[in-house]
């Protein structure tokens, strides 16, 4: 107890100090440090070196794509907007989080990059505000990266992954490939998640893209259970780009992100293939009641800048969202765009009504079918 007095005793004299120092302290970060020791706010007068200017805070899942967004994003979004700071917290925005924050009232997050169906979840919960389609253009992504509570922010895939040293004079082209143990042997891997999973085995086992959804899970699992023994099922990106830098695998279902990595690392030695993908958007959500209101919105309309989602590509892999910036994206990385007009029509886009109706139920079973 008395060291955490100390720590806490030491924090709040470096806070106090940026306020005689005359520097701007961030008005949540201060609200924050004061319930956290239980006093109250209004015990303090918001002063201008307090309350001055405005902050956004997006929320995402930290590591690379803090540094990614702040420079694909919020620099050039700050040097447009004086007096607006943009904070960037990698604490991952989960959706137990969100429900507290907002029915709590107290909201510190603005914006949480997500994804649709999360959109849908939490917005017909009431945790999420209505996307203002007045100040962001819904016309610059494709109408299925639309929702009433979210809107598409950059895309990722799910992809068909390989060794091209194991198979030198035959490479697997699609998801029959993949399960078919026979002329294609080795360990496989699969995500520890339904997303992108169930729409592989089901392609594998001759569904049409276009009848995935409603996704059967009863068939779906059946599948997958064929090639449970053949294959390792991961749980984080990291722990998938391993086994393939190790080859404790011969091919894969991986993020195109780290299975880009991974080829670039393996000087192509490890590839991957866009068809039959599972494309996904990532999507950007605004808390009900956050403190920054109808500035949030503008940022996520910044975010659509096509020459800014062609940043955010080039540091992070991850496709942009905005159609128009295909164009601006250097010549040498197209064929790794996920959202290339000809990588898109290879893949199954995600059914974001389907996962937000049926996700729970369907990953129990998933994880109880592959453990």
């Amino acid at each position: 107890m008395e060291q955490r007095s100390k720590e806490t005793t030491d924090f709040l004299t470096e806070r106090f100090r940026a306020v005689i120092d005359g520097q701007l302290v961030d008005r949540r970060a201060f609200l924050a440090v004061l319930g956290a020791l239980g006093v109250p706010a209004g015990l303090f007068r918001m002063t201008p070196a307090l309350a001055a200017g405005t902050e956004i805070v997006y929320v995402n899942a930290g590591g690379d794509a803090v540094a990614a967004v702040r420079e694909a994003f919020a620099k050039p979004f700050m040097a447009a907007n004086p007096g607006v700071t943009i904070t960037i917290d990698g604490s991952s925005a989960t959706s137990g989080a969100i429900k507290s924050m907002v029915e709590s009232g107290k909201v510190s997050w603005d914006i949480a990059d997500r994804n649709l169906p999360a959109a849908l979840e939490l917005g017909s919960q009431g945790l999420l505000e209505e996307i203002d389609y007045s100040i962001v253009d819904r016309s610059k992504v494709r109408p299925e990266h639309v929702s009433k509570w979210g809107i598409g922010s950059y895309i990722f895939s799910f992809v068909l992954t390989w060794d091209t040293q194991v198979f030198k004079e035959r490479a697997p082209k699609d998801w029959k490939d993949f399960w078919n143990v026979k002329e294609f042997p080795g360990r496989r891997m699969l995500r520890k998640h339904i997303d992108g999973q169930l729409e592989a085995a089901l392609l594998a086992d001759g569904v049409e893209p276009s009848k995935i959804y409603p996704i059967d899970v009863d068939r779906a699992l059946e599948k997958i259970k064929q090639i449970k023994q053949h294959s390792f099922f991961w749980s984080t990106g990291a722990e998938s780009q391993q086994m393939a830098r190790d080859r404790e695998v011969v091919m894969g279902n991986m993020f195109h992100t780290r299975a880009y990595v991974t080829h670039r690392e393996t000087k192509g030695r490890y590839t991957f293939t866009f068809n039959q993908g599972s494309v996904w958007p990532g999507a950007s959500l605004v808390l009900k009641g956050n403190p920054a209101g109808k500035e949030a919105f503008k940022f996520i309309a910044s975010m659509q800048d096509p020459k800014a989602q062609v940043i955010w590509f080039q540091l992070l892999g991850n496709g942009p969202i905005n159609p128009a910036a295909d164009a601006l994206v250097p010549e040498d990385m197209k064929r790794f765009n996920p959202g290339a007009a000809e990588n898109y029509a290879m893949q199954v886009p995600a059914d974001a009504e389907w996962y937000a109706e049926n996700s729970a139920k369907a990953l129990n079973r998933y994880i109880e079918a592959v453990s």
